[in-house]
């Protein structure tokens, strides 16, 4: 008997997905286990297996379209069998406000009646579309009276000198433009023709869903900021050290994991989250490291990173950063983040604000390293210094305690002695 195989819920927040790759067509024979199709969530493009045997009889989404999470992804069954009773059934299953939404988008899709003279151009669903170009001149003047407002010898002295007569004033009878007018005209050499254009692609999962989240954080959790800056000269040096024994490279943004799980164990309220009725203290630090991708920020998480070493966090974040470019991140590298970190240093960037990633309290935006004048001992001399910005969710962490929690963080990157040890590389 035919089976229908629905489009799976791959991750807690997803409500619909695109289907970016079938492995099978109608009429392939698939088996339980066997790959049947990728599925483009709004995290990651997961592969997803069948659990059923039989032939693929049935396709419900083409390639590159979205659907609802448990609508038909496709029908197997035995060859030759009819589905069509089993896909009318299922669709009977379907609210009536379903059907009637339907008939309002088919409504709203239905293009306006418009004047003869209005052209219009219908852009085709979940395709990437570069609209009609529009190019605007500015004409000359318009005739008064059916006579120009521009001389014929004044007209031929504008096209040949490329001068836009609209915006010279004449000086001949009634404002007509003439021949001195153009010879006098010093407002610019060439007229200039603009072309509007843009081009509309659709809404990715992953980009829906970013923007969800992050407008929710942001119009739901009452954000403020602190900023300090750090000495960066002793941790250059003993980065320059580890580097020469730790097996793997060492970033300075680990180095920035390392001393945030640190300081978290002293801070345990920035290491929590507001829960409505309850706030909830974490004993345990997973820390959210934002990767930047093509459609938005992907945020894998390093679990245990206070009892994690240097080369054990660069390793993880080196492979998580390329498995979120792959878009091979799974739900359970993403998922229980305590704390979040956004570093743009590596794009130049000095000081800059984060967003909070729920369900954390706090995000620490992590600047670049720039050289600079300080004053140490009285002196004026060069030095290294990187800006910090903590963001805090005001119902959890008070101003207070987000300020000795970076003023710890500031203590460990300046005093490295103190962050790391043989056993921490």
């Amino acid at each position: 008997m035919a089976e229908i195989i629905r489009m799976p819920k791959l991750s807690d927040t997803m409500t619909e997905g695109v289907v970016a790759q079938w492995h099978k067509k109608i009429g392939d024979s698939v088996k339980s286990g066997e790959l049947l199709a990728d599925i483009e969530t709004d995290k990651a493009t997961m592969e997803f297996e069948s659990f059923q045997e039989g032939t693929i009889l049935y396709i419900g989404v083409e390639k590159g379209k979205a659907a609802p999470v448990d609508s038909i992804l496709a029908i197997v069954g035995k060859p030759n069998e009819d589905v069509k009773e089993l896909i009318a059934s299922d669709a009977k299953k379907a609210p009536a406000a379903s059907e009637t939404k339907k008939e309002e988008l088919k409504a709203e899709a239905k293009p306006a009646e418009q004047p003869k003279a209005a052209a219009s151009t219908s852009v085709p669903a979940q395709q990437p579309v570069q609209q009609t170009q529009t190019t605007y001149t500015t004409k000359p003047s318009a005739s008064e009276n059916g006579r120009s407002k521009v001389s014929p010898l004044a007209k031929k002295l504008a096209n040949d000198r490329h001068i836009n007569t609209s915006f010279i004033k004449g000086s001949g009878d009634g404002g007509r433009v003439i021949k001195r007018d153009i010879e006098n005209y010093a407002g610019g050499a060439s007229q200039f023709t603009g072309v509007e254009s843009y081009t509309e692609v659709p809404v990715s999962q992953m980009r829906k869903t970013i923007a969800k989240r992050l407008a929710e954080s942001k119009f739901t959790s009452p954000h403020f900021y602190l900023t300090i800056e750090l000495l960066m000269d002793e941790m250059m040096k003993a980065r320059e050290s580890i580097n020469s024994v730790a097996p793997v490279k060492i970033s300075f943004n680990d180095l920035v994991v390392k001393a945030v799980a640190t300081a978290l164990r002293s801070h345990p309220k920035v290491n929590s989250s507001w829960r409505g009725d309850v706030i909830r203290f974490n004993q345990h630090i997973h820390i959210g490291i934002a990767v930047a991708v093509e459609e938005g920020l992907l945020v894998p998480v390093v679990r245990f990173a206070d009892g994690k070493t240097l080369s054990q966090i660069s390793t993880e974040t080196k492979a998580y950063s390329q498995k979120a470019k792959d878009k091979k991140l799974q739900p359970v590298d993403w998922e229980g983040n305590t704390f979040t970190i956004s570093n743009l240093g590596m794009f130049g960037i000095e000081e800059f604000t984060a967003i909070i990633n729920p369900p954390d309290a706090c995000i620490l935006a992590v600047g670049g390293i720039k050289e600079t004048p300080i004053v140490k001992n009285g002196q004026l001399i060069a030095g290294h210094t990187m800006k910090v910005t903590l963001s805090c969710d005001h119902r959890v962490v008070d101003g207070a305690t987000g300020s000795s929690f970076l003023q710890t963080f500031k203590y460990l990157m300046e005093n490295p002695v103190l962050l790391l040890g043989m056993q921490n590389i």
